[in-house]
């Protein structure tokens, strides 16, 4: 069997191998909206605040329908350890479809929303309306999200990692180049930023669909194995289901602060989702060799590259926290040159820093449990910090006027939840099932 399948060679060299590749994907779309959020941010507080609360609705898509990607990247890999690559591709088909019809429901049911969501969520009337001109438009994009969020899953099954970060590339590109031009050289302000999104978005979708006609498998749907991925679905609409609860919470609780907190809050907060996909680059990396290691029953090697990429999702989580503490006095000015948003970027930014170590740890875990299958424990676990741990010390925030302090410090309590949680679930070894279907 090839060495690529089977997981002959070392480990850690396949881990890196994959993983490369794998961040350029996954820190694109992240550093597009720090791009983004910078070329809104010298349009002043109200337009950066009424991006922060667009972006955290827009993102509620992408979590929701993780099981697109990081679901059929499960079920993908597996397949391709046990040899059967037409049927790994065959996910991704079926992945496809579910996005394009999740898609346009999104759509609709975003439109006819839009206005009262962005007005719960932002404290302010003025950053509401800037909201929800933004998000009509973006929201144009949520089919082409899905379709690329589906090419991504099975193109990682399948262990191809360079084809994706091509296409992502082209399209954030696009997105990128678009942006200044149609925000400040057309002075179309926060909407012309929409339209960059919804741009790139086409392209990249539009090379996904190409590639998967390329592979050669039937391409029409098959309920049964729709049925099939949905039933992973469930538990990974749940997991992103919690995330969101603490983003949105969060989100609305800086927004209610004040417009320079809500501005401050979408500066870090992009910044920590941009690092987070930096340190899932070994996850996916992992997620794909731990799938593929148990689809062909090579239990022992799952195990070994579990610990792996824990001790180096730790060390690298460490390397960003040190950068960036360095880089605390002037990086926030890339980001904005207002005043009071600079102000309060200090009350958010040690945490952010802090937090990079842990983080790595469990998001490091995050892929490891994915790529085994093992979407229920994770849903329990990580619904048991947003509960216990993130919503209380956010909204106690908004109570007693913590500001961005109570904010962070929730979601510290949150990741150090799901670290020992996760770390005990590695240690039991129960997530290691054998062959090519869990």
């Amino acid at each position: 069997m090839d060495e690529r399948v089977a997981g002959t060679g070392s480990p850690l060299r396949q881990l890196i191998t994959l993983a490369v590749p794998a961040l350029g994907v996954l820190a694109a779309e992240p550093l597009y909206l720090l791009v983004n959020t910078a070329v809104i941010g010298h349009l002043g507080a109200v337009p950066l605040a009424g991006l922060s609360v667009g972006a955290i609705v827009l993102a509620q898509i992408a979590s929701q329908m993780t099981f697109l990607s990081f679901g059929t990247t499960a079920r993908a890999a597996r397949l391709h350890g046990a040899g059967r690559r037409a049927d790994a591709v065959a996910e991704g088909v079926q992945a496809t479809w579910l996005g394009v019809a999740a898609g346009l429901v999104l759509v609709v049911a975003g439109e006819l929303l839009a206005a009262p969501v962005a007005g719960l969520l932002a404290g302010d009337d003025r950053v509401a309306a800037a909201a929800v001109g933004w998000m009509r438009i973006a929201l144009l994009g949520a089919p082409l999200i899905l379709v690329t969020m589906a090419g991504n899953g099975w193109m990682r099954g399948v262990q191809d990692m360079r084809r994706p970060l091509r296409y992502v590339l082209v399209g954030n590109g696009l997105s990128a180049v678009l942006c200044p031009v149609l925000v400040h050289g057309l002075g179309w302000g926060l909407d012309g930023s929409a339209v960059a999104n919804v741009a790139g978005q086409l392209v990249s979708a539009g090379l996904f669909v190409r590639a998967l006609r390329a592979e050669g498998v039937p391409l029409a749907p098959v309920p049964a194995a729709t049925r099939a991925q949905l039933g992973l679905a469930r538990d990974l609409a749940l997991l992103g289901l919690a995330f969101q609860a603490c983003w949105v919470s969060a989100t609305a609780v800086a927004a209610h602060t004040s417009a320079a907190a809500s501005g401050a809050h979408q500066v870090v907060f992009q910044l920590w989702m941009f690092l987070a996909f930096v340190l899932d680059a070994l996850a996916i990396a992992a997620q794909a060799l731990v799938g593929a290691a148990l689809g062909a029953h090579e239990a022992e090697r799952a195990r070994r590259l579990a610990w792996q990429v824990t001790g180096c999702g730790l060390v690298f989580g460490a390397l960003l926290g040190v950068v960036f503490a360095a880089l605390a006095g002037i990086l926030p000015r890339v980001f904005t040159a207002d005043a009071t948003v600079l102000a309060e970027m200090p009350h958010a930014w040690w945490f952010f820093v802090a937090l990079q170590p842990i983080g790595g740890v469990v998001f490091a875990l995050d892929g490891v449990l994915l790529g085994a299958g093992d979407a229920g424990y994770l849903r329990t676990a990580t619904a048991c910090g947003a509960v216990l741990g993130f919503l209380p010390v956010v909204w106690a925030s908004l109570s007693f006027g913590w500001g961005l302090v109570g904010i962070w410090s929730g979601l510290s309590v949150f990741l150090l939840i799901r670290m020992v949680t996760l770390l005990a679930r590695l240690r039991s070894g129960r997530w290691v099932v054998l062959g090519a279907v869990r």
